[in-house]
């Protein structure tokens, strides 16, 4: 086990592991850490926890140091040229005649650099674009591609549940989400009722997958054969989260169905498939679907922390 400091950049963002340096750290203070992209200003979101040498990328980069009043000062005056900036770049791009969305920018604390953060379609050629910003603001520019699910994040807004989205307010992290989820979670998979305000599947289909594979695990899959005290039936539905067998019967020339606790049913025979069949009502509604999980996977490398 190791003592590290937790930073985070961005709020809400990735939190990063840091070697304490022997500093009085406390939450909530700001640092001037060493990154692999220079010295950074970030905030203490821990500043004491043991963690698994594992969980640590090597070699631990360090605090360097507690922000100071001037690191602080300094900040806040770039922090106020940044709308400026934004606008001088809108320009330039309508100049340039760019198809690209220019979303935000922001200084790094020291105003070395200038970061322009935009989405676009395809690979674009701003070569020109960086010359003109250079010779503006006399300081590194950098434009960054980001994807569908960033943009979203720096623009804000609420979700269906009528909360604020979860990217904008706690989630650090963009994880895998699939079809697959929303099917054992027994959710419609209408593409508009289980895509977010990003066009992509909904990030809350992650939160509760973990109890369903515990669950999932136990159960018998929709088509086993088991034995009740009713009798012998085949698997019609499965109620995951009450842990109940909706079992189907014949009676003669009939059908009838039964609900039974899953540790009152013997599985004789269980289904030994492990894809997820998709049921849709319609072709392109299943088309649409697979357009989602493929762009989902797309976007992986695109967004930032």
């Amino acid at each position: 086990m190791k003592n590290v400091a937790g930073i985070r950049f961005k709020k809400p963002g990735k939190i990063y592991f840091f070697d304490i340096n022997d500093l009085p750290i406390e939450r909530g203070m700001h640092v001037i850490v060493d990154t692999n992209l220079g010295d950074e200003y970030g905030e203490v979101v821990f500043p004491k926890k043991e963690v698994n040498e594992s969980e640590i990328n090597e070699p631990l980069k360090k605090i360097i140091r507690i922000a100071t009043e001037k690191d602080e000062k300094r900040r806040a005056e770039f922090k106020k040229k940044e709308p400026e900036a934004l606008e001088i770049c809108k320009e330039k791009i309508k100049k340039h005649n760019l198809q690209m969305k220019l979303l935000n920018c922001e200084y790094k604390y020291d105003g070395s650099k200038l970061i322009f953060y935009f989405t676009a379609d395809g690979r674009i050629d701003f070569r020109d674009l960086v010359k003109d910003l250079a010779a503006i603001f006399k300081t590194r520019i950098e434009l960054r591609q980001i994807g569908v699910r960033d943009e979203v994040r720096m623009l804000d807004g609420n979700g269906i549940c009528g909360r604020r989205l979860c990217c904008c307010s706690f989630l650090g992290n963009f994880e895998t989400v699939s079809i697959k989820m929303a099917k054992e979670q027994n959710i419609s998979l209408n593409p508009s009722k289980i895509s977010g305000n990003c066009g992509r599947l909904m990030c809350c289909f992650k939160y509760e997958q973990c109890v369903y594979d515990e669950k999932l695990k136990k159960l018998p899959k929709v088509g086993a054969i088991v034995k009740t005290e009713e009798g012998t039936g085949e698997v019609a539905s499965v109620e995951i989260l009450k842990e109940v067998l909706r079992v189907k019967y014949k009676d003669g020339d009939e059908y009838y169905y039964k609900k039974h606790p899953v540790d009152e049913v013997l599985v004789i025979k269980d289904v030994n498939s492990n894809e997820v069949k998709i049921d849709v009502e319609n072709e392109e509604d299943l088309k649409k679907l697979e357009q989602l999980e493929q762009l989902d996977r797309d976007d992986e490398n695109n967004n930032i922390e």
